[in-house]
């Protein structure tokens, strides 16, 4: 189910230059980056790139809703990590992403931690936008 604006509890703003040659930048300067292709796409490679960027936001946002479902389930993911990996790619259509999301969580076994990251999936609101759109890939 959507949202409505009236719902909104934060709102990112970040404005590009240039697109994938240029500059990123939030409005409250918090973040502000050179973007240049990766040298596996032709460019310099020398500043980020909207995959690293995107990687970094829903690894952030995936260990967040990991951590929401495992006071729900009383499990212990102190000292996990959440690793995305975003792939970029020609398709039918130019361009498409693909992603996978690989979580380290020390404290439980396999079985749980499995449950534990399918269970996020469904909660991380990066994971519901992409639903349906791209392949993400879970693994522990």
């Amino acid at each position: 189910m959507s949202i409505q604006h009236s719902d909104v509890l934060y709102t990112a703003v970040a404005t590009a230059e240039n697109g994938r040659d240029g500059r990123v930048a939030t409005d409250d300067g918090r973040l502000d980056v050179v973007v240049n292709p990766p040298k596996a796409m032709g460019g310099s490679g020398e500043g980020t790139n909207p995959e690293q960027l995107f990687a970094a936001g829903y690894s952030a946002c995936f260990q967040g809703a990991l951590g929401v479902v495992a006071r729900n389930e009383n499990a212990d993911v102190s000292g996990s990590t959440v690793t995305a990996e975003v792939g970029i790619g020609k398709n039918d259509e130019g361009f498409g992403i693909i992603v996978k999301i690989s979580a380290t969580i020390p404290n439980v076994d396999a079985e749980t931690a499995k449950d534990l990251i399918e269970k996020a999936h469904q909660v991380c609101p990066y994971s519901k936008a992409t639903r349906g759109n791209i392949t993400v890939e879970l693994a522990v």
